[in-house]
């Protein structure tokens, strides 16, 4: 069993900002495959169905950004699931818009998400970073994160995320693969 968590805020406000980029992937596998409601409550929305042949729970955190360690936590612990089999989905101020990049453990880049995951259960999980590009200046970056994608963006983050997707099976059992995928489908 995997567990496939996007990191977003809950909230209308926060629909198609780039902090939400992690919610966005998880809503387009919701819909390319066949998952149903597994639970929802105050703190997270689960999902559980298969990606090819894996079975996977699909989650949004809905504690916020700076808490989504606390459901992550009891999911794995609850369905007693193994933190190399746990995927983090979520927005990186480091990378180009739509770049993705997958990596185990590593630091936080000051993303509070990923502060809130790595103290609940330590670092050594995987992680889908996706691009937003970076606002210039540091002072910038709150503001930024929250801020809401361009139209021409959203043509970009949308066209990445479904081709995310197309090949998410990939990514559950060969990551070199999964990208190169990604990368041919850009040419």
């Amino acid at each position: 069993m995997f567990l496939i968590c996007g990191l977003g805020n809950p909230g209308r406000k926060y629909v198609n900002t780039r902090h939400n980029v992690g919610f966005d992937l998880i809503e387009k596998l919701l819909n390319k495959y066949n998952f149903s409601s597994l639970k929802k409550d105050k703190q997270k929305e689960l999902y559980r169905g298969k990606i090819g042949t894996y079975n996977c729970i699909l989650m949004k955190p809905l504690t916020y950004m700076n808490l989504s360690g606390i459901p992550v936590k009891e999911i794995l612990n609850f369905y007693k699931i193994n933190k190399n089999k746990l995927y983090i989905i979520h927005d990186d101020l480091d990378l180009q818009i739509s770049k993705v990049k997958i990596k185990i453990g590593g630091g936080n880049g000051g993303h509070n998400g990923l502060v809130s995951i790595d103290d609940a259960i330590g670092k050594n999980y995987n992680r889908i970073r996706i691009g937003i590009d970076h606002p210039g200046s540091k002072t910038l970056v709150s503001s930024y994160v929250l801020s809401k994608f361009s139209k021409d963006e959203i043509k970009i983050i949308d066209k990445k995320l479904n081709n995310i997707s197309d090949f998410f099976e990939l990514a559950l059992k060969d990551t070199g693969l999964f990208l190169t995928r990604l990368a041919d489908k850009k040419k």
